[in-house]
């Protein structure tokens, strides 16, 4: 059941999703009321692609919210891990997802849905199932963890045409390390909202984290 009127709006590519700013900020949101001020102090530092991950009971709500009143937003949903979530995601407003892993089902899903996906990859082999469903931007989850920039480094011969944002363990601290290799497009981090910015509505700090991020250089753009 759809929280909002969808709207019609230009079919994204993952693509465009990655090259619309170095980082996309990964978004957990417990409050509806904290949604819309958060989204417009990201967009007000020039970062629109917003992944609100569906780790909470409010997250659809807010992804509505934002779809509804901040136009210049671009929701996106975090954590979809099956068609339903993709469809839930999409009648809620969501122009792309982001998942943490993949399978063929999930990729399917998504393409029903009409969202362009971002699939969580961490090996060779789930790097080689999903090209074989046609996917060559992908997510890199959890990238720290999964071998960092020494990962990518090793990827970019084997996986050529592949194009990566890498996510989890990623802050302002390693960014330009990531961004700097030619196979990745875009980071993932949660470090733009940080949660006690989000508890106080601490809006310029988000606004002056958001423009700090969307300064990155990166190597492949």
């Amino acid at each position: 059941m759809a929280l909002t009127p969808t709207p019609a709006f230009p079919t994204l590519s993952a693509l465009q999703v990655m090259h619309s700013a170095p980082v996309i900020p990964v978004i957990v949101l417990s409050d509806v009321a904290h949604a819309v001020p958060l989204a417009r102090a990201l967009v007000a530092g020039g970062i629109r692609m917003l992944e609100i991950t569906l780790r909470t009971p409010q997250a659809l709500a807010c992804m509505a919210a934002i779809a509804l009143d901040v136009p210049e937003a671009v929701v996106g949903a975090g954590t979809v891990r099956s068609a339903a979530d993709a469809r839930s995601a999409r009648d809620a407003g969501a122009r792309f997802a982001v998942s943490p892993g993949f399978t063929p089902a999930l990729g399917q899903g998504c393409r029903d849905a009409g969202l362009p996906l971002l699939p969580g990859v961490a090996t060779g082999s789930e790097i080689l199932l999903a090209q074989q469903e046609g996917y060559t931007e992908l997510k890199f989850f959890p990238a720290l963890q999964a071998g960092g920039t020494a990962m990518l480094k090793a990827w970019s011969g084997p996986f050529f045409d592949v194009r990566f944002c890498p996510t989890g363990g990623v802050s302002a601290a390693n960014a330009a390390e990531f961004l700097a290799l030619p196979n990745v497009v875009c980071v993932g981090g949660s470090w733009l909202t940080p949660a006690d910015a989000v508890a106080t509505g601490d809006w310029a700090r988000i606004t002056l984290l958001a423009q700090q991020a969307s300064q990155f250089k990166r190597q492949s753009f």
